[in-house]
């Protein structure tokens, strides 16, 4: 089957009005310390998200992992958050800073309003990260909100990659993008993920000899975005497929490994303020060939995001002295 056409930037924020921040926190501060880690930001759109909540599901392909927020997302089928990414023991700091941002921006939330969802996904940069220091704090979630832009995005080891290790080399932050057309629309399918998984003779796509490095078995965040107009359960079979993109680059999904992905659509938003009891919406139908166009497109950008988060990090020296090289891989 021939791959399907890229995005004008074969990025996530091909996807209309999608945006994208990172914070990046790199400081040696001993022999045995050095920070070296981040934050990103995912924005569904430019509005209000937690009054115009877009549709979204995820997928655990592996629940070795410290997520928040995917309870209440797979039972209403709803964002109504950025989607906040950083190291594992960042997730408290980031949901408290996301959350500042989100009551600064909505009066009415824990008033009228009662509660809001935070989303937080998060990988273990703990190799080079002296991810015991904690460094990461709120401020740094809301920088990472208010830097956001819909633009190429920044790839490889910033923003919450830059302390991540994918197959033994330098990994991170990785995106990519795919053109489905139907008829005379089109629709833009893109991915975002955190890299952090596999060792050197497990991956597919290069011929690398094995190398003994005492990193845990790791984790990936895949984040699917689209314009397709989708609902939740729909939206979870697109998050599903992302396991086969990432089978394609070599990965076991480890006993260790939380592989989770979440899956958004910025077409149908959700009204947190609409009076009416019924809600209608337009979709694709299950059943047309579209809906395999759109699964093959989440396999090909899933496996592309990979592979750049490898071809876009630079050679990263870490806490106790660890140096992780960038991989052997051409840059375009």
């Amino acid at each position: 089957m021939p791959s399907l056409p890229k995005g004008r930037s074969n990025c996530i924020t091909d996807v209309s009005d999608v945006k994208v921040g990172n914070v990046t926190l790199y400081e040696k501060i001993n022999d045995q310390n050095t920070i070296c880690t981040g934050v990103t930001a995912i924005l569904p759109h430019s509005g209000n998200l937690f009054t115009q909540k877009t549709r979204a599901a995820s997928a655990v392909i592996n629940g070795y992992g410290k997520t928040a927020g995917l309870v209440q997302v797979d039972e209403l089928g709803l964002l109504e958050s950025p989607i906040m990414l950083t190291n594992t023991f960042s997730v408290g700091p980031v949901i408290q800073g996301t959350l500042q941002y989100m009551l600064e921006e909505n009066k009415e939330i824990g008033d009228t309003a009662s509660s809001i969802n935070i989303v937080v996904g998060e990988c273990n940069d703990s190799y080079l990260n002296s991810m015991r220091l904690q460094s990461v704090k709120p401020e740094h979630a809301i920088q990472a909100i208010k830097h956001a832009k819909n633009a190429p995005v920044t790839e490889g080891a910033v923003g919450a990659g830059k302390g991540m290790v994918c197959f033994g080399y330098k990994g991170g932050i990785g995106t990519a993008s795919r053109i489905v057309n139907v008829d005379d629309e089109h629709y833009t399918v893109g991915c975002l993920v955190l890299s952090n998984f596999g060792k050197r003779d497990h991956a597919l796509f290069a011929d690398w000899e094995s190398k003994n490095m005492d990193t845990p078995d790791g984790s990936i965040m895949m984040i699917i975005a689209t314009d397709a107009p989708l609902y939740d359960r729909q939206l979870k079979r697109l998050a599903k497929r992302c396991a086969a993109g990432l089978g394609r680059t070599g990965s076991h999904i480890d006993h260790g490994s939380g592989d989770i992905a979440i899956a958004f659509s910025t077409a149908n938003t959700y009204s947190h303020h609409a009076k009416s009891h019924k809600e209608s919406i337009t979709f694709i139908r299950d059943d047309h060939p579209v809906m395999n166009s759109l699964f093959q497109a989440v396999i090909e950008v899933t496996e592309e995001a990979v592979i750049r988060s490898l071809k876009k990090a630079e050679t990263t020296a870490g806490r106790k002295g660890r140096i992780v090289e960038r991989a052997p891989l051409p840059k375009g």
